[in-house]
């Protein structure tokens, strides 16, 4: 039996459980440090005079920090091992955080804000990479969509941050607290395991075999048995590289992930980057926009656990696609409301859908590519997302430069949805199922 047979006949267990608690609080921390720019941007451009371009411009230059992390990191982590990767990655980021609240000017702020970006992006193929290759495949949907969830909890902390600190002690305190995940490195060196399918594939069969059978003995599986020799599985994985991603075999794959992660990305983060300063410009106070949106940010947390369930119940394909929708509709209606009421259960439906889409592309991601090049599949695919994430603050700053703030906060709205919906056509046309189906027998 290969290593890969005994992972996907175990049931879930403790271990699978520890590994989701595990690598969600480092994911926690990402969606923490990626949203306080949100809640910072307002009072950074107030004590500085920042004009709309330069915030969009401070917006965008931690997700080009991103795009390119994310290459670099999913290449890395294919090369080096999840785990060597996702620790160090901790560490950068989170020392470039602090370090950006010591920043004493807008440079300073740009040049701070772009290192995290590169750290943080860096992790985001190696997480989902990591518990893709763990989880059994009629779980694995479910699993990491769940991981994903902890990004709304982060989400939350960062708004609570926003909401609670910076006004009243000043956004550098945001920044301070943001380090924190440095030290939560060292409780994933001793707690994190490396990859028993990356294992096998550079050849560490007993090393791989001896992650497998601490797995099966915390599910209760091996009972007390004999030792297990490991058979390593045939295939053309070990040999495939980074241009295999436009091949015949995997071009469709690849062109049907880059357009979900530019679209989902584009829409997602011109809304997040921009919603509080959108409703200060609407005439609601910095403390009172704050509030709202931490309501708002609510809205993820079922969103997900909604998508954990359909992604197994009805695929991932269906579900994708109906979020994608249903977000586009949501972002159409909150650009028609007009009380505060509106907006707020407006604001709701857009983090619901918006994120329970997430948490399914990030299930989905990790599938469609073979052992040897899946964390880079996943963060070449990241990256076209971040493309995406670096246009969308940028247009909404000369939308409202040119526009004005009253002419442009509908059409923005507008154009969010309208990529909602032509990203949810993409994943229609181009999109395969891969519901039930293990990661060897997708390839």
């Amino acid at each position: 039996m290969s290593i890969a047979r005994r992972l996907e006949t175990l049931p879930l267990g403790p271990f699978h459980y520890r590994l989701l608690l595990i690598c969600g609080i480092g994911w926690l921390f990402d969606a923490m440090d990626v949203g306080l720019i949100s809640f910072v941007l307002p009072a950074v451009g107030g004590e500085w005079h920042l004009t709309a371009a330069q915030m969009g411009a401070l917006g965008s230059i931690g997700l080009l920090g991103m795009g390119l992390g994310a290459v670099f990191g999913g290449a890395l982590s294919d090369r080096l091992g999840r785990k060597k990767v996702f620790t160090y990655t901790l560490i950068f980021y989170g020392a470039a955080t602090y370090l950006a609240g010591t920043a004493p000017n807008y440079t300073w702020l740009m040049f701070w804000r772009f290192l995290v970006g590169l750290g943080l992006g860096a992790e985001v193929p190696v997480a989902f990479t990591l518990m893709s290759e763990f989880s059994p495949a009629r779980y694995r949907g479910r699993m990491t969509v769940l991981l994903e969830s902890f990004w709304a909890l982060g989400w939350i902390v960062a708004a609570l941050i926003g909401y609670m600190a910076v006004p009243r002690w000043g956004w550098r305190l945001a920044f301070f607290i943001g380090a924190l995940p440095a030290l939560y490195a060292a409780v994933l060196r001793r707690a994190l395991p490396e990859s028993p399918r990356y294992l096998e594939k550079i050849g560490q069969l007993e090393a791989a075999a001896a992650v497998v059978a601490v797995v099966e003995k915390d599910s209760g599986v091996l009972k007390g048995e004999g030792p297990f020799e490991p058979v390593k599985d045939e295939g053309p994985a070990s040999g495939e590289t980074v241009w295999d991603l436009w091949s015949r075999r995997y071009f469709r794959r690849t062109l049907c992930l880059w357009l979900l992660w530019f679209g989902i990305n584009f829409s997602y983060y011109g809304i997040v980057t921009w919603l509080p300063s959108l409703m200060v410009g609407k005439g609601f106070a910095i403390i009172k926009s704050f509030g709202y949106v931490l309501i708002m940010t609510l809205g993820q947390i079922p969103g997900y656990f909604s998508a954990a369930y359909l992604v197994e119940k009805i695929g991932r394909k269906t579900t994708l696609v109906s979020y994608l929708v249903l977000s586009g509709a949501a972002a159409y209606m909150f650009s028609l409301s007009s009380t505060t009421g509106q907006l707020i259960i407006w604001g709701l439906a857009v983090y619901f859908f918006n994120l329970g889409a997430w948490g399914v592309l990030y299930a989905y991601t990790p599938e469609l590519y073979p052992t040897a090049i899946r964390a880079t599949g996943s963060g070449w695919a990241s990256f076209s997302g971040r493309i995406g994430a670096i246009l969308a603050p940028l247009m909404v700053g000369q939308m409202l430069v040119l526009l004005g703030q009253e002419a442009a906060y509908p059409v923005i709205f507008f154009l969010f949805a309208a990529v909602f919906v032509a990203t949810a056509l993409g994943m229609l046309i181009l999109g395969v199922e891969t519901k039930g189906k293990t990661l060897e027998e997708l390839h």
